[in-house]
């Protein structure tokens, strides 16, 4: 990708909002439905396993369709592909609001989750334009847009909780269109341009490794009922696998592959990304089953629910911000990574302590803080770890690929931590009940964090990079 000169700094920090705004929104886009899934199974007719495909739908197009997304920021040019991003999201956004069944929901729901899988790696590179050249202010830069995304999922489950307590639930999925129409106004004149390369796009790669995390997500979904060892749940995940696997021997055959498999080959590239991966398998169930465990368990409504998470999203961009710009300074991502990562899963541990007739400010209030410092030191870290590649022309191939190992974490990571509280729970849904399902999950999310950790400190050097 040929960059552009660095717009003077005034109008590098308001494009750096519009940047922010759009992670804002791609992340509240994954949380704003959690407080409005009780609503929306009734009125769309969803069964308990069918539900969470309301998250999946967006979160494996998104995720699925980001490789390409960086790939088409290399070639078309980033700011071209953050508008048509915008675009879609809004078209998606309608949609899902209309929806009257089911099905069109979740066509909704991933026409989304693609508009997102457009704007996220175009937002990052037209970040590392803007402040890669500018090391000094790169790590306030990454802070800024780090924020955004806890700030993004904690506002999607308090406007989800406002919405759907004083609207009705389509409105978390109209609330886009306003916030696209105003981006596309200042995109042209804010964002810095870009030349468009020469090069072909990998449909193909697309479209299996897509199909790949589709394929894998549902088998594990329905495993629950359909049972482990069945023969609706193994061939099922083999061919899930299979098509990852033709994914990446179709990509070491390509002229110009959708994903250039000697980008491996970068420092800490794979560890970094790995981290990312983990990180979100964790912390995306943890949000899901604490929403459900303050409204099914300790009876708060819909806004009481999402309000008991801004204490949670206050430390976090607090953290984030002031705080990880200066330990990364004096310690390198690698120590903060690993720290941050195991604070992560002693915050999971601390809530699968969870009790029936629990309280938020023991059951929940603790633990959730000392989930989000482990959060608010990993990220950034790993984020801009993933990011530093050799080759300036391949940002938005690295963005695509880091953001890709979050979403594909938060799909796998969700899905399999619904299996675990299905299976855990018996089924029943009575406030015990649903109470063993989530403190299961939160042990199970937990272990993923852990894993995280120790990968970390195993696979990471300890150079700066």
């Amino acid at each position: 990708m040929s960059a552009p000169s660095a717009p003077p700094a005034p109008r590098r920090w308001t494009a750096l909002a519009l940047i922010a705004l759009a992670q804002f929104t791609v992340i509240m886009d994954t949380s704003i439905i959690g407080v409005a899934l009780p609503e929306m199974r009734s009125a769309l007719d969803f069964s308990p396993e069918g539900l969470s495909w309301v998250f999946n739908a967006y979160v494996i197009a998104f995720g699925g369709l980001l490789l390409l997304g960086g790939r088409l920021s290399d070639l078309l040019g980033a700011k071209r592909v953050f508008a048509a991003g915008w675009t879609l999201l809004a078209v998606g956004s309608l949609l899902a609001g209309l929806a009257g069944t089911a099905w069109v929901e979740l066509v909704g729901r991933a026409v989304q989750g693609a508009g997102s899988a457009l704007i996220a790696p175009a937002a990052l590179t037209l970040l590392m334009t803007l402040f890669g050249p500018r090391p000094t202010e790169l790590p306030k830069a990454f802070a800024l847009y780090g924020a955004a995304a806890p700030a993004g999922g904690t506002a999607g489950v308090f406007l989800g909780g406002l919405i759907t307590q004083y609207a009705s639930w389509e409105w978390v999925f109209w609330i886009n269109l306003p916030v696209a129409l105003a981006v596309l106004a200042a995109t042209p004149s804010v964002l810095p341009a870009a030349v468009a390369r020469r090069g072909s796009t990998d449909w193909l790669g697309a479209a299996t490794v897509t199909a790949g995390l589709a394929v894998t997500v549902l088998a594990i979904v329905r495993a629950p009922q359909a049972g482990w060892g069945s023969v609706r749940t193994w061939p099922v995940l083999a061919a899930g696998l299979l098509l990852i696997a033709a994914f990446v021997l179709l990509q070491s055959h390509r002229r110009e592959p959708l994903m250039r498999l000697g980008i491996w080959r970068s420092p800490n590239l794979a560890g970094a990304n790995l981290a990312q991966l983990l990180m979100a398998a964790a912390w995306i169930p943890m949000w899901f089953f604490l929403n459900l465990y303050l409204q099914q368990v300790l009876g708060l409504g819909a806004f009481a629910s999402g309000a008991a998470l801004l204490p949670m999203t206050a430390a976090i961009m607090l953290m984030m911000i002031v705080l990880a710009p200066r330990l990364i300074a004096r310690t390198g991502p690698k120590p903060l990574i690993v720290t941050g990562l195991a604070a992560l899963a002693a915050g999971m541990y601390w809530l699968s302590l969870a009790r029936p007739d629990g309280s938020f400010a023991i059951d929940v209030l603790p633990a959730s803080l000392l989930a989000a410092t482990g959060m608010s030191l990993a990220f950034i870290p790993s984020l801009g770890t993933a990011l530093a590649v050799p080759d300036p022309t391949e940002a938005g191939l690295a963005s695509g690929i880091v953001n890709t190992s979050y979403q594909v974490g938060s799909a796998l990571g969700l899905a399999a931590m619904t299996a675990v509280a299905t299976n855990a729970s018996h089924r029943l849904t009575d406030p015990t009940a649903l109470t063993q399902g989530f403190s299961t999950a939160f042990l199970g999310a937990a272990l993923l964090a852990l894993l995280g950790a120790l990968t970390s400190l195993l696979t990471l050097h300890t150079r700066t990079p």
